[in-house]
């Protein structure tokens, strides 16, 4: 993969360089966010870190997913609740807090790229629940007559939905499906989502949470709901 490491210390720099070529990847490392703004298209994955000389690291993804739905992971020593939700809330597709183990990175990398080329790859389908049209392939989501903006990682949760509507769906599955495994800190990932999810389709019983097991996208009913 072509990777695009935006990060601005030069020790954990050239040691991530060395160990992405190692393993048969193009990294190039920016150190400042406005770098990173200008060149990110050019690259299939993005390692942002979010402490950055020139901006903060969360404005750089709040911009680049205004423009793009290249993955990002960040990869940060920033490892409080609140910095993780905005991070996720912004289109993060994994974040991962420093020191971290080289072979997870690896496979968090490999593992955020299959689920974007599965996720944009060609389907030929419009799901329709209710008043809310899923296009999969154009990755648009209509209620009503209006069109609402997600993050990339809000879609691809409702995509796995969507493509069983009218079935259960459990965590564990959904899970595994838009992240690739089902650590805790996924967990609390598939919860951010969901929330935002819900809140921006402003259908209420829509998104059904099933007691103790998951989920299932279907039109009316009332929600049994624990917690998210």
């Amino acid at each position: 993969m072509r990777v695009l490491l935006v990060e601005d210390d030069d020790g954990v720099a050239d040691a991530l360089v060395e160990a992405l070529e190692a393993n048969d990847h193009r990294p190039s490392r920016v150190a400042r966010g406005a770098d990173a703004l200008l060149v990110h298209r050019d690259f299939d994955l993005l390692l942002l870190d979010l402490g950055l000389p020139d901006t903060d690291g969360l404005e750089v993804l709040r911009k680049i997913r205004k423009v793009s739905p290249v993955p990002v992971l960040v990869l940060t020593a920033r490892g409080d609740e609140r910095s993780i939700v905005r991070g996720l809330r912004l289109g993060a597709d994994d974040y991962l807090v420093k020191p971290v183990r080289l072979g997870e990175l690896l496979a968090r990398m490999d593992a955020v790229a299959r689920r974007s080329a599965a996720l944009t790859g060609p389907k030929d389908r419009t799901v329709r629940v209710g008043d809310v049209r899923i296009d999969l392939e154009g990755r648009r989501v209509v209620v009503g007559d209006a069109e609402i903006a997600l993050t990339t990682k809000e879609f691809d949760v409702l995509a796995v939905l969507a493509s069983r509507a009218g079935t259960a769906v459990s965590r564990q599955q959904l899970m595994d499906e838009v992240w690739g495994d089902a650590y805790l800190a996924v967990s609390r990932s598939l919860d951010v989502h969901l929330a935002g999810l819900r809140a921006k389709l402003g259908r209420p019983g829509l998104l059904t949470t099933i007691r103790g097991f998951g989920y299932r996208l279907a039109p009316g009913g009332a929600e049994d709901r624990t917690g998210t």
